[in-house]
């Protein structure tokens, strides 16, 4: 499967449907339900008011929000939050606030997701009379069938999804066709169903219905996986994307409208009380086929939410708003990756999730208040995209803004109220949020106290050291990473690094720097001979998606070099040099902590204590630079951000001292 199809066809479209629609192509199986459950007495309003609210939603949330406007926001190909703020993080300092806050809202939904989808589906087959008194809403066996799944789910990410991601495409074809069809089997019965599209029910709806309002918390359920389409974009391409959503919507707007003709022609009083609609319109001959189908449905939608997961936390870690942690390439696949802690991290949620609520009302009564928060994080976002990058008139934005921002709040406020009931895992997404702002705020305090010099200035004393045969050879290579923009800098603390306690002589020094660029796989690098053969710094240009393996990079570059005729890494020693023996290179990582010699402020004083400790958690400097540890010595150097400097101590005399130190134990004897 190539996972960047970028140009418009039919199978860029197949395969779109499997990654991108999955999360919002399985909320059939509960939203229409929840609205039922949560509205009390059913009714003809309730049912047309339900679905001209669910769908303007979709297309005012989904469609016009996110598939017109925010597909528009590629960065060189690419979506999600983070490549958003890359677009326009020069417009304001202060827009990593909502990145951070919509990245981490974004990775709370992913532990609720996949088990009210997982737990919708299995549930249906209650519906089989052979299943009906063993399969029951809430009790052990789907608790156990569902945890089974997960945990399947989870185990089977480190191989990555090449083979299965295959199969994707085809089975939610098959999936939105069934939607189709059930939805269309229901509405030649009850034609009339299709006056539900009219807003004025709707509106109704919001204003009659003693809960009117609040039920916008059960509606919102249906525009899940609009922000996760939004970061999928680079798999499928934006094309690909807006041409298969005209299908996706058709059969969902379908499907529901089918569920409300069934509803509508069922006995006045009808008591809906545990019923589903979506397995109430399916032919019970095809309800064993459909709830496999439905399963394998939202088992691709969670696989979706996982690769969305990792791909969120590793530009999070390009991007100093989360620790270094290790991150595999299980296949190769461009883009695609597995990180073990995030996987797990989601697992035992997603199991705690399923233990803590059982059924999938619970838990669809306890979802929305994270993602409409999301959504205000990018539309926050997006109008400074549309007035600054796109220079979109100011009324057509201020437009847009007070259209978003109206509908959002309303959601953002119905959803309010299940504060109290998702208790179990705000903690989760407290921490993910103040993971970021911590390692964002600590990074930005410790590059202020980063003091560069020309490097110009200390090459007499580079070249004097490397040839100062008396003291002994550290290594024939030694690299440093540096943080200074100007290649003509380098930072303090490497020079005395080199110069301090014991001197460190080679015969060719390497500075290495890596830009991070706005763009998603850039892989550049430039050399530059500040001293030639002496001192030498390269630059590499990376995109935020791109690890920066240095260890591999670097000796690319060397080879590069060598077949240019640049460098010569033939090692100097006699003995070596006559058998052309390799040089020994070795790196040097500096890394921090903080030192007790400081005095800051408490607001400063607790974001880097957090940050210190959160380090120890993270991934060593070295393993996330992708450096063999036998070829890289750690340094570990004090953070002092303001020393202490109020001491005062008085000098006295030795004879008096040891005068007063004698009557002392004159007096104690």
């Amino acid at each position: 499967m190539n996972s960047h199809v970028k140009q418009l066809t039919f199978a860029g479209m197949i395969v779109t449907l499997g990654i991108i629609f999955g999360d919002i192509g399985t909320s059939p199986l509960y939203v229409f339900q929840t609205l039922l459950v949560e509205g009390g007495k059913v009714n003809t309003a309730l049912v047309l008011g339900s679905i001209s609210c669910i769908f303007w939603t979709l297309t005012l949330q989904t469609t016009f929000k996110y598939i017109v406007i925010t597909l528009q926001a590629d960065n060189k190909g690419e979506g999600g939050i983070f490549s958003l703020y890359a677009l326009v993080r020069r417009y304001g300092k202060w827009l990593a606030i909502p990145a951070i806050i919509g990245a981490g809202t974004l990775l709370a939904d992913g532990i609720i997701t996949p088990p009210i989808s997982v737990t919708s589906a299995i549930e249906g087959l209650n519906l089989v009379p052979a299943f009906s008194t063993v399969i029951v809403p809430g009790n052990n066996l789907i608790l156990i069938i569902v945890i089974t799944i997960i945990l399947l789910l989870f185990f089977f990410q480190q191989f990555g999804t090449k083979v299965v991601g295959s199969a994707f495409g085809p089975v939610m074809l098959m999936w939105f066709i069934m939607l189709g069809v059930l939805g269309t089997m229901q509405i030649v019965h009850f034609p009339s169903i299709f006056k539900a599209l009219n807003p004025y029910y709707g509106a109704r709806l919001l204003m009659d219905h003693p809960k009117g309002f609040w039920l916008l918390g059960a509606v919102f359920l249906c525009t899940t996986g609009a922000e996760a389409l939004y970061s999928d974009l680079g798999h499928c391409g934006r094309r690909n994307i807006q041409v298969s959503w005209i299908f996706v919507k058709t059969t969902l707007i379908l499907n529901y409208l089918g569920q409300g003709a069934w509803v509508l022609s069922q006995a006045p009083g009808k008591d809906f009380t545990g019923v589903n609609p979506f397995f109430e319109i399916v032919p019970h001959t095809f309800l064993l086929p459909a709830v496999a189908l439905a399963t394998l449905a939202t088992i691709i939608a969670s696989q979706a939410l996982i690769s969305g997961s990792f791909t969120l936390i590793s530009e999070a870690v390009s991007m100093n708003f989360w620790p270094r942690i290790t991150i595999k390439y299980p296949s190769n696949i461009r883009g695609q990756i597995y990180i073990p802690s995030i996987n797990w991290m989601l697992c035992i949620g997603c199991i705690l999730v399923s233990m803590y609520f059982r059924t999938s009302s619970a838990m669809t009564a306890a979802y929305g208040f994270s993602i409409t928060i999301a959504m205000l994080s990018t539309t926050i976002l997006m109008y400074y995209f549309m007035r600054y990058v796109k220079h979109w008139p100011v009324w057509l934005v201020t437009i847009i803004l007070c259209v978003f921002v109206t509908v959002e709040f309303s959601f953002f406020v119905a959803n309010a109220v299940k504060i109290l009931k998702r208790l179990f895992f705000v903690g989760f997404e407290v921490g993910l949020i103040f993971t970021m702002y911590t390692w964002f705020r600590a990074r930005k305090i410790n590059n202020r106290f980063l003091n560069f010099i020309d490097i110009k200035e200390k090459l007499p004393l580079l070249n004097a050291l490397s040839n100062d045969t008396t003291i002994n050879k550290y290594a024939t290579h030694l690299i440093y990473l540096t943080k200074a923009n100007n290649g003509r800098q380098i930072e303090e603390k490497i020079i005395y690094s080199i110069m301090s306690r014991r001197p460190k002589r080679a015969d060719t020094y390497w500075f290495v720097h890596i830009e991070q660029t706005d763009e998603p796989y850039t892989q550049e690098y430039s050399v530059d001979q500040i001293e030639p053969g002496k001192v030498i710094r390269i630059e590499f240009r990376l995109g935020f998606k791109i690890q920066p393996r240095v260890n591999v990079l670097f000796r690319k570059v060397v080879e590069d070099m060598v077949e240019r005729g640049e460098i010569n890494i033939i090692s100097q020693y006699e003995s070596l040099k006559q058998y052309n023996m390799a040089a020994d290179f070795r790196f040097v990582i500096m890394e921090k902590f903080l030192s007790y010699n400081n005095l800051f402020s408490v607001s400063e004083g607790f974001i880097l204590n957090s940050y210190f400790a959160i380090k120890k958690l993270a991934q060593s400097e070295a393993k996330a630079f992708g450096l063999d540890t036998s070829e890289t010595r750690i340094e570990k150097i004090p953070l002092v951000v303001k020393p202490v400097n109020n001491i005062h101590i008085k000098r006295i005399d030795p004879v008096t001292h040891k005068a007063v130190e004698t009557v002392g134990k004159e007096v104690f004897a």
